[in-house]
């Protein structure tokens, strides 16, 4: 098997789209009115599924956490510790809520943590100094 990409539930898919296109520059493969919609990052695929449509799909009533959770985290890399800093910056200015701010861990990563609008945690962060 190989891994083609991942998805997350949402509750509202047009926040969550203008979020990861206009915050996170991830690119948009359709419509971002589609029940499920396909955004692309780094050639990885990332897939959004209104949380309706799949329990109505499947059948099954599922629960998710709220309003940060901790089910999964998106990690994020830059080229250096300095655009760990501006990369912080520059999302909690365009709307990420910050969890983290930029650190320096003992094993030698910069890195910092922020949600997107419905509670995702998204790492941004480098081993580079």
């Amino acid at each position: 098997m190989k891994l083609d990409g991942f998805g997350i539930f949402v509750d509202d898919m047009p926040t969550m789209v203008k979020f990861y296109r206009d915050v996170l520059g991830f690119s948009i493969r359709e419509a971002e009115d589609a029940s499920n919609v396909y955004l692309e990052k780094d050639g990885t695929l990332f897939l959004m599924y209104r949380r309706t449509d799949f329990e109505s799909m499947t059948g099954h009533q599922f629960h998710y956490a709220k309003p940060v959770n901790g089910h999964l985290e998106i990690a994020l890399s830059v080229e250096n510790f300095e655009a760990v800093d501006k990369a912080f910056q520059d999302v909690t200015e365009k709307g990420a809520t910050p969890i983290l701010v930029p650190t320096t861990e003992p094993w030698g990563q910069r890195t910092c943590y922020v949600a997107d609008p419905e509670g995702n945690l998204i790492e941004i962060g480098s081993f580079q100094a």
